[in-house]
């Protein structure tokens, strides 16, 4: 029996030219980022993945299929030796991810017109270890929150501009009180407090942040917590300030000064919701070493309403976390198992101790 011809793969093609191939990554890449909108991954999510790709590829000065794991062991050995674990893991996983495309989509192609043969550069021996698990935060307590609320709310009866220090004091507090992310107060529209609806009303948060890059995830928040209040005086006092339409569909609850064409008022960044948090931070709670952050304030949320006797799935879904996992790393600061354990422990040595005199 004959034996058959096999090819080598990697055996010397004719080149294309430079437009050609440069038009051809092109392609890919579009194909790449098609393909992950496809998948159901958020804007945000693929424009960061591009954007690694893109610092590799301007590092690298070649098309990224060309990537040997000798190039990986120098990029992320030497180049981002010195970058934090998490930047070097997503970046990784960029790679990771594209090349799989790569491979299931163009490795024929590729080899047609450069006469590579695709493999990913990232192997065991050279793959970033690490983890991406957030930092430890450590809220400020119950006395301290109050005293710097206390202090700011007092700043508004002689701040020079009333209305833009009382928006920021309200999004603050409403973070303090259920958990709101910076991202999810300044896209509320007016028309997402639901007043009628639970015991307190609810706000529909329309732009939650979704597992794993999947978009927005909307959820129903209940205005617990004096969150009801809150809202009510500062849409009762202060939201006419703005001199918007409340009826105009799309008008946002937390407005900023600046004017669209049409004289309606655009949405607040978040850049001045957390300077707004910093400055007053600093001027009224100078004891907190920390910076003081809304991500922080809602960790402080977390940990108040678990405090006050909310179970670990009601504090889920009011912050909207997707795994139980992440909720108990928001609140595991002020969990007492350890310590409860020890003392039942003591109490049960001495018990014994009792039996034996």
């Amino acid at each position: 029996m004959a034996l058959a011809v096999v090819r080598d793969l990697r055996e010397f093609r004719d080149p294309v030219s430079a437009e050609e191939l440069e038009q051809f990554e092109t392609d890919v890449l579009a194909g790449f980022v098609l393909a992950r909108a496809s998948a159901g991954l958020a804007d945000g999510t693929i424009r960061g993945d591009v954007g690694h790709l893109d610092q590799m590829r301007a590092w690298f000065g070649r098309p990224l299929w060309e990537l040997e794991p000798a190039d990986a062991d120098m990029y992320f050995g030497k180049v981002l030796r010195g970058s934090p674990s998490g930047t070097r893991l997503a970046r990784a996983q960029a790679l990771t991810t594209y090349f799989l495309f790569l491979e299931l989509r163009h490795k024929v192609e590729i080899h047609q017109v450069t006469g590579r043969v695709v493999e990913c550069p990232i192997d065991e021996m050279n793959r970033p270890r690490g983890s991406k698990d957030a930092a430890l935060r450590i809220p400020p307590t119950e006395p301290e929150v109050k005293a710097l609320f206390t202090g700011w709310g007092g700043e508004l009866a002689t701040c020079r501009k009333f209305a833009p220090t009382a928006r920021n004091y309200t999004a603050a507090k409403l973070m303090s009180q259920v958990g709101l992310r910076v991202s999810e107060a300044c896209k509320l529209d007016l028309a997402d407090i639901k007043w009628d609806l639970g015991r307190f009303g609810k706000l529909h948060v329309r732009h939650g942040k979704g597992a794993r890059g999947s978009g927005p995830r909307e959820r129903m928040v209940p205005l617990i917590n004096g969150a009801d209040r809150t809202l009510r005086w500062f849409i009762e006092d202060v939201w006419g300030q703005y001199d918007d339409d409340h009826t105009r569909p799309g008008a946002p609850l937390f407005p900023s000064e600046r004017k669209n064409t049409d004289g309606s008022s655009r949405r607040v960044g978040d850049d001045a919701l957390r300077n707004g948090l910093a400055a007053a931070a600093k001027t009224h709670l100078p004891g907190w070493a920390d910076k003081l952050t809304p991500h922080v304030l809602r960790h402080f949320c977390a940990s108040g309403l678990y405090l006050g006797g909310l179970d670990l799935l009601a504090i889920q879904e009011v912050l909207g976390h997707s795994w139980i996992a992440t909720t108990m790393r928001y609140i595991h600061v002020q969990q007492t198992r350890v310590e409860d354990a020890w003392v039942a422990g003591m109490e049960r040595a001495a018990k014994r101790l009792e039996g034996l005199a």
